[in-house]
């Protein structure tokens, strides 16, 4: 009873914790999905603001609002697409490595910008614009290389799976066709015919192994009838039927003919 009660509360406890664990895991997960929700809304609403401050407030301040828009949507641009081409293809870790770094300029540079949009000196900001610029340019420039070669490695790969596979589907498809081939007696491949002689050539027939002619052969040149051979792929045609007049009383009349005209045959 005592081994009974102890295997008992040893299972209960592997229960709670088993529970207690699951339990984690899940509020972890909900904890991640709300604050990737949070981050998208927050991104959302940034660019949002960028976007109206951009068209609402001319001369420095929308300057400012449209390069931070620039950098921000390459570098979102170049993160999604690395990211994605990283679960199929392992060797764009060094790559991702790399954005990682220039996006620790791209951070910088985006405090920057955001700093000066509240420096109340303009002539300043005006001062600082071509720097920031051209600082943009590099960081946006490296992205966007890094952003074309994930693609063009992506679509070269996809180029040769679809040409190895086209030339599969080739292979496939003439196995399949493989009654289309053209019979040719020269044609190693070729396959027997029943009741086709294998050596004669058009216009020609094989006589026996004996060397004698068969009667019905003998009977078929003389008469310049068709040979058993020919003869042996369907039946033995006979005379045509004669054609005989159909007679006016049975043939169906149809409503927009007029009935046949009937004359007395008594004199």
């Amino acid at each position: 009873m005592e081994a009974a009660a102890a295997i008992i509360g040893l299972l209960f406890v592997l229960f709670v914790l088993a529970g207690v664990f699951v339990t984690v895991k899940a509020v972890k997960a909900a904890k991640r999905g709300v604050d990737r929700t949070v981050a998208h809304a927050r991104r959302t609403v940034e660019d949002t603001t960028l976007r109206a401050r951009q068209l609402a407030q001319p001369g420095v301040v929308g300057e400012l609002a449209q390069l931070r828009l620039s950098l921000r949507t390459s570098m979102r641009a170049t993160q999604e697409v690395l990211y994605a081409g990283s679960a199929d293809d392992a060797s764009l870790s060094e790559a991702i490595g790399l954005f990682e770094r220039l996006s620790a300029h791209g951070h910088e540079l985006d405090d920057e910008l955001k700093r000066l949009e509240r420096e109340p000196d303009r002539a300043t900001i005006g001062n600082r614009l071509p720097d920031l610029r051209e600082r943009l340019e590099q960081i946006t420039h490296s992205a966007e290389s890094l952003r074309w070669a994930a693609r063009d490695r992506a679509r070269k790969f996809a180029d040769d799976d679809l040409a190895s596979l086209s030339d599969q589907i080739d292979v496939e498809t003439g196995a399949l066709r493989h009654w289309t081939r053209v019979e040719d007696t020269a044609d190693p491949l070729r396959e027997p015919v029943p009741g086709r002689p294998e050596s004669a050539g058009p216009g020609e027939t094989k006589a026996p192994t004996g060397g004698r002619p068969t009667e019905g052969q003998a009977r078929a040149g003389a008469t310049g009838g068709p040979s058993d051979a020919a003869r042996s792929w369907g039946p033995t045609p006979e005379d045509p039927p004669a054609i005989t007049a159909r007679d006016p009383r049975t043939q169906p009349s149809y409503p927009w003919q007029k009935a046949p005209r009937t004359e007395d045959t008594t004199t």
